[in-house]
C-alpha cells in the first residue's frame, strides 16, 4: 500500500482530491464506485461511503401526541393526539434484531397499541468562566440569575449572519466550584437537533453579553465545562432529562399477547424485571433497561442523525407492573436528540426514510421522538420475552439461529 506525505495530504472534497485519497489507498472498488456526490458537504477528507442494509420493520400502532413549545419559557404542551400505523425503517448488520423488534410491535399491537407523550424539549451548552476569586464567582452567578430575560431578549435582537435565531434561550443555571462558575445555557432549536446553532449562540452569549456586561470580568471563559450532558451518558440528564426530548412510551400487553406472541408468561416478565432492575443498581448504570441503543442506533444511522448521540438518547428508564388486563410495561427516556431538518436528515436517503414515517420537514420533530421511543420499547419488550424464559433459550436461539450461523 502506497501512502502519500502526510503534509501533503488532500483535504478538499472535489472530485480530484477524492480520487487522490482513494488512490493513495489503494482502495477497491467496492468504495471507489459510489456516487459521493450528496456527501461533499457532509464532513472534511471524504474518501467513500459506507453502505447499511436497512429493514422496515410494522406496523406499530401508536397513540401520538401533538405538541407545541409555549413562549418564552418553552413549555412543551400537549394540543391533541391521534392515532396512526408506523412503518420504521432500521439500518443495521445485528442479526435477530429486526424480527425481535417486529415481534415485540406485534405482542403491543394486538393489545392495543403503544401511547407516548413528550414532557420536556431542551438542548444545553455547559459554559464555565474562570473568575479570580469565589466571591467573583459568586457574583456572576448572581448576575446571570437576575437577568435572563435580557439575555434572551438581546441575543433574540442580534442582526449578526452567523448567530441563529432558531436556538432560543429558555433558561440559565449556574453552578460555582470555587472560583469557576459553570454556566448551563437551556435553548430549544426547533426541529433539528440543534448542536451547531446552539454552539454559536451560547458562544455569542458568553463573548458579547457576559464577558461585556458582567460586573465582574471572568480570567476565561470556556464554551463547554462539561456539565451538559453532550454524547455523555450521565445521572444529572439520566434523573432530570434537559438534554434532548423527554419522553415517554408505554402499552399494557394482554396475558394472551404475551403467551401466543412472546411465548413466555407475565410471571417469567417480572421476574426478570426484578432480576435486571437490580441488575443495573449493583453495576451503577444509568439506566434500567435491556438493550435501548440497538433500535435507537438503527434508526438514527437510517435517518441521518448525529451517530455520537445515541450513547445519551440511550439513557433508559424501564419498567414493568402486573395489571388486571396483563402487564404494563413502560419506558422513560430522557434525553432523545432527535431532528428532522438540518444535519444529515438533508441527504435523500435519510428524508426518504423520514417521509416514509411522516417525519421528514418542519413541524415533525416531536412525532418522531415518539415513534423511536415506541420503535425502542417494542425491541425491550421482545427481547426481554427471550431473556425471560426458561434458561433464556429464546435468546440463545435468536442468537444462534439469526446471528451466530454468519461466524
Amino acid at each position: 500500500m502506497r501512502f502519500m506525505d502526510l503534509r501533503r495530504w488532500p483535504r478538499k472534497n472535489d472530485a480530484n482530491s477524492i480520487r487522490a485519497r482513494q488512490e493513495a489507498l489503494g482502495l477497491s472498488d467496492g468504495v471507489t464506485s459510489i456516487d459521493l456526490t450528496p456527501f461533499v458537504n457532509a464532513q472534511e477528507m471524504l474518501t467513500g461511503a459506507a453502505v447499511i442494509p436497512v429493514s422496515v420493520v410494522g406496523p406499530l400502532e401508536l397513540d401520538l401526541g401533538e405538541y407545541e413549545l409555549e413562549e418564552p419559557f418553552g413549555r412543551v404542551t400537549e394540543i391533541g393526539r391521534t392515532r396512526d400505523q408506523v412503518y420504521v425503517p432500521l439500518a443495521h448488520t445485528e442479526g435477530g434484531l429486526s424480527a425481535s423488534l417486529y415481534r415485540g410491535a406485534r405482542a403491543a399491537a394486538e393489545s392495543g397499541g403503544f401511547r407516548t407523550y413528550v414532557l420536556r424539549d431542551r438542548i444545553t451548552r455547559a459554559s464555565c468562566f474562570v473568575c479570580r476569586t469565589t466571591e467573583e464567582a459568586v457574583q456572576l452567578a448572581r448576575f446571570l440569575d437576575a437577568h435572563v430575560a435580557e439575555m434572551r431578549r438581546w441575543l433574540a435582537e442580534r442582526d449578526e449572519e452567523w448567530i441563529s435565531s432558531y436556538a432560543k434561550l429558555r433558561e440559565v443555571e449556574t453552578h460555582i466550584v470555587g472560583s469557576l462558575c459553570h454556566v448551563m445555557w437551556g435553548f430549544t432549536t426547533g426541529d433539528a437537533c440543534g448542536p451547531n446553532m446552539m454552539t454559536r449562540n451560547a458562544y455569542a452569549l458568553n463573548m458579547g453579553f457576559v464577558m461585556e456586561h458582567a460586573p465582574v470580568k471572568p480570567e476565561r471563559a470556556i464554551l463547554e465545562a462539561n456539565m451538559g450532558g453532550d454524547k455523555k451518558p450521565s445521572h444529572r440528564y439520566f434523573e432530570r432529562g434537559g438534554h434532548g426530548k423527554t419522553v415517554l412510551v408505554e402499552t399494557t400487553l394482554t396475558e394472551e399477547a404475551v403467551r401466543r406472541v412472546l411465548r413466555t408468561t407475565v410471571d417469567d416478565l417480572l421476574e426478570l424485571s426484578f432480576a435486571g432492575t437490580h441488575g443495573a443498581v449493583a453495576s451503577g448504570m444509568q439506566s434500567v433497561a435491556f438493550t435501548p441503543a440497538s433500535a435507537i442506533a438503527a434508526l438514527f444511522a437510517a435517518t441521518g442523525q448525529d451517530l455520537g448521540m445515541v450513547g445519551t438518547s440511550s439513557m433508559a428508564h424501564g419498567s414493568g407492573r402486573r395489571v388486571e388486563a396483563g402487564i404494563h410495561c413502560a419506558l422513560r427516556l430522557p434525553g432523545l436528540e432527535v431532528g428532522t431538518v438540518g444535519g444529515g436528515t438533508s441527504f435523500p436517503y435519510a428524508r426518504a426514510w423520514l417521509e416514509l414515517m411522516g417525519c421528514a420537514g418542519a413541524g415533525k420533530v416531536y412525532r418522531l421522538a415518539q415513534i423511536v421511543a415506541a420503535a425502542t420499547l417494542a425491541l425491550e419488550i421482545s427481547a426481554s420475552a427471550a431473556m425471560a424464559t426458561a434458561g433464556s433459550e429464546n435468546f440463545f436461539r435468536a442468537h444462534h439461529e439469526l446471528g451466530g450461523k454468519r461466524h
